[in-house]
């Protein structure tokens, strides 16, 4: 008996459905010997501090580091149910099929189920990136032994518990360590959420220092063979320029523009060539996150929880995806999808009536397809009468850059022309569109960057394909034109996650950035990037919620909190270097160069060594509140008491100290001294400044009444002491 154990349930019916003959069974399909089971994405959570030890509950600096190896799981809560059901179903089967994605996540998320459940039976390993029934077929026909992919499963491994010992140590270290300097919220450091945190800390830093700056263009106008057309000075090498090859000389740029003004031109050099476009490819999700943003102002979080409704909908494929190609078999599929289209939108009707589905575009390319394909609409036709506004939007976007698949390339005339005056060059293009193919779709969506990279800058509108070389003309006027330096552009969530593709270009160690960029080696799209397209978004609302950054308008922005913990972080937690670190030694984990067991050392080393030096030095932050007088290491906080707020050091139990609120501020005043009708004579022993009170309060218990003495400077303090013969014990009569 076969037991596959799928990721998801959709993956599990695709499973079921080639098999033939399935059953529903509770938690289960059967089809004949073989049983198919499904995860809801990861089963097992590693087990936090406080699981392997109660007194991790409460957060202490003399507890760091926490070294949890061996490690533990524990089954995510809502999932027990499911868990148990696969539990069973490997009990029961003689050979099992991890039938996760294919990718290292996929491999962890079976693997790490099947050491937890202590299973020493067969285990084989099917590979599909797609759920058409054609292909998970063939993928049943082409079983591999799971030990061929041991590597990748230690490798995904290594990071999953690297990121939890690194994210847990450091951010209780900074926590417990900013509290002392007066901050009472988290202090959260993570191998992703911390460099995009620097990443934004960088472009905010870059805007301010931008000093005011001016470069020179040079534009002269044209007349030749009575074809009118400005065109733009080329300087030599040789000229006055700055380090982006712009004129920063005011009197170069206008003795130019004298020496051309009026004099003879001749055409160098006049090019005209096709140019044929093809269509943007179908989104990932990142992509989708990217458009949603820029178009529709929706947040990336919101996008992801919009694809996932259409997915449990049946409208698109699985909306997680980080590829943009198709398979073969998507494009045998692509009349029905259509149709359905054109039922669920028929805004689309017109522009899928002349759609050829014999049609192959660059988008359907087996090799380039990873884990998943494309996000694309499927074959359901349900209507649009069901959505909100939002999923009809993000759908339809989806719908759009499918359908454009099908249409033909853009067809455009691009002409280059070089002319000299007076020994001076100048150059002009002009683009003429012959056929705009699929960019009919996309004629009203301004601002979008991935068809802008597309097109030819037009210098001019004036057609020039009719200019030859050696063409002689004038240059009718010429003017030098001062322009001033454009600092960075703050980022908005969709270039920050455009940035996230690519953090590479940012890194000055050309080593890492090598090996950042060798990590995302065959993926499409990512050059050098951190993070996951799935995850990214959640890390930017992490940063929102923990004050790090905030919304100005559609930018993003650190928070002086964002800023001054930046400042105190060691450069490689705020720089995407330890991605690149580890990517590498997880690359020699999967290839058997090195055992997890390397990786994890060198990991504790590096941890327990900062955790040694933030205790010892402390954070270099400035103190925000009310410094505490009494220690002067620490600020107060304020604290709700059964009689009211007061305030009390942040350093307690080490400091005692505590002073009275008054109008939502410590009153560090002394406290009144007691009448003589309330006093007795005794100093208090403890703060040696107040008189000590009798008290009488009533026993919860006995019911009784009994007599204490009190310290008159409470709360500042809160010394209390029985009644003894009618004196307070342990106290010195004045």
């Amino acid at each position: 008996m076969r037991l596959f154990i799928a990721e998801k349930h959709e993956v599990a019916l695709a499973i079921a459905n080639a098999l033939g003959r399935a059953v529903k069974k509770t938690g289960h399909y059967a089809c004949g010997d073989d049983l198919i089971t499904w995860c809801a994405g990861h089963m097992l959570a590693l087990c936090s501090p406080e699981d392997y030890n109660q007194a991790h509950k409460k957060w202490t600096l003399a507890s760091l580091p926490i070294i949890n190896i061996p490690w533990k799981y524990r089954v995510i809560e809502g999932r027990a149910k499911q868990f148990g059901i696969i539990q069973a179903l490997i009990k029961r089967a003689h050979i099992i099929v991890n039938a996760g994605d294919a990718d290292a996540e996929g491999q962890l998320l079976i693997d790490e189920i099947l050491t937890y459940c202590g299973n020493k039976k067969p285990v084989k390993r099917i590979l599909i990136n797609d759920n058409n029934e054609k292909l998970v077929q063939r993928a049943l026909h082409n079983l591999r032994d799971n030990r061929d992919f041991y590597g990748l499963y230690q490798a995904a491994l290594a990071r999953a518990v690297g990121d939890q010992l690194y994210g847990f140590n450091l951010t209780r270290l900074y926590t417990l360590k900013g509290r002392e300097r007066g901050h009472d919220g988290l202090l959260s450091v993570g191998r992703v959420q911390t460099p995009i945190l620097g990443l934004i800390a960088a472009r905010d830093s870059a805007i301010a220092a931008h000093k005011k700056a001016f470069y020179y263009t040079v534009k002269g106008q044209f007349t030749v063979t009575n074809i009118h057309f400005p065109a733009l000075f080329c300087p030599p090498a040789d000229a006055p320029l700055d380090d982006k090859g712009r004129i920063e000389s005011a009197d170069y740029a206008r003795q130019i523009a004298d020496a051309c003004r009026g004099q003879p031109a001749s055409v160098v050099k006049a090019e005209t060539k096709d140019k044929y476009d093809p269509a943007p490819l179908p989104y990932d999700l990142l992509e989708l996150q990217v458009d949603a943003s820029r178009k529709f102002s929706i947040k990336a979080d919101l996008t992801l929880q919009i694809t996932q409704q259409l997915r449990e909908k049946k409208l698109i494929t699985y909306n997680r995806s980080d590829c943009r190609y198709l398979n073969d078999e998507n494009h045998r599929d692509a009349t029905d999808v259509l149709t359905a289209v054109a039922t669920n939108a028929p805004l689309f009707a017109p522009f899928i009536a002349k759609a050829d589905t014999e049609y192959k575009s660059r988008a359907f390319n087996n090799a380039k397809v990873t884990a998943h394909h494309a996000i694309v609409p499927t074959q359901n036709s349900s209507g649009l009468n069901t959505l909100n506004d939002h999923q009809r939007k993000i759908y339809l976007l989806i719908c759009r850059a499918y359908i454009a698949q099908f249409w033909p390339l853009k067809h455009s005339k691009v002409t280059m022309v070089n002319i000299d005056v007076a020994g001076h060059r100048f150059r002009t293009t002009n683009t003429q569109v012959i056929k705009p193919g699929w960019s009919t779709l996309y004629k009203n969506d301004k601002g979008n960057q991935e068809i802008a990279k597309l097109e030819n800058t037009d210098v001019t509108s004036a057609s020039l394909s009719q200019l030859h070389n050696s063409a002689q003309g004038h240059c009718t006027a010429c003017e030098s034109e001062k322009k001033e330096t454009i600092p960075p552009q703050p980022y908005t969530e969709a270039s920050l996650l455009k940035d996230l593709k690519r953090v590479a270009k940012y890194v000055k160690n050309p080593k890492i950035a090598k090996l950042l960029r060798d990590k995302d080696k065959g993926k499409e799209g990512e050059s050098g990037g951190i993070g996951t397209p799935a995850t990214r978004d959640s890390f930017i609302v992490k940063l929102k919620q923990r004050g790090f950054i905030a919304e100005q308008g559609k930018h993003l922005v650190c928070t002086k909190l964002g800023r001054e913990f930046c400042a105190i972080l060691p450069p490689i937690a705020t720089a995407p270097d330890l991605t690149a670190l580890w990517h590498q030694q997880q690359k020699d984990i999967e290839q058997g160069k090195i055992p997890l067991r390397t990786f994890l050392e060198g990991l504790v080393s590096t941890v327990s060594a900062q955790v040694a030096e933030v205790k010892e030095k402390g954070l270099n932050i400035k103190l925000q509140g009310f410094n505490c007088s009494s220690c002067n290491q620490s600020t107060l906080r304020r604290i709700k008491g059964k009689k009211g707020y007061f305030w009390a050091c942040r350093r307690h139990p080490e400091c005692n100290a505590s002073f009275a609120d008054k109008a939502g501020k410590p009153d560090f005043a002394p406290q009144p001294q007691a009448t003589a009708s309330d006093s007795s004579n005794h100093t208090c022993p403890e703060c040696k400044k107040g008189r000590l009170i009798k008290r009488a309060s009533k026993s919860k218990k006995t019911k009784k009444t009994f007599n204490w003495f009190g310290c008159n400077q409470f709360p500042a303090c809160k010394a209390r002491f029985f009644e003894r013969d009618g004196k307070p014990e342990n106290t010195v009569v004045v």
